[in-house]
């Protein structure tokens, strides 16, 4: 993994940790309905955002290396990449 996407990812986990439990204090202490809404869509976007860090880093690492061997292995990262996005062909 490349180091800086992997610092950024750790910390993205981090954030994540803190706003789930937030959220869980929340639905403990029966705050208002919408409010947690609106901190779950917030941790929605942040799992977007690591998933976009996740993604940077196997476009960077591995799919290259896959493209650059040809045949199955850049069958298998066009697949990969179908998945990722939904894509799934199966």
């Amino acid at each position: 993994m490349i180091e800086d996407i992997k610092k950024r990812a750790l910390h993205r986990t981090s954030i994540l940790e803190g706003q789930l439990r937030g959220i869980a204090r929340m639905i403990e202490n029966e705050e208002y309905c919408m409010d947690i809404i609106t901190q779950s869509r917030a941790v929605q976007r942040s799992l977007e955002s690591l998933n976009r860090l996740l993604l940077e880093n196997h476009l960077r690492t591995h799919v290259t290396h896959m493209f650059d061997q040809g045949g199955d292995e850049r069958e298998q990262a066009v697949g990969e990449l179908l998945k990722a996005f939904d894509f799934d062909r199966r």
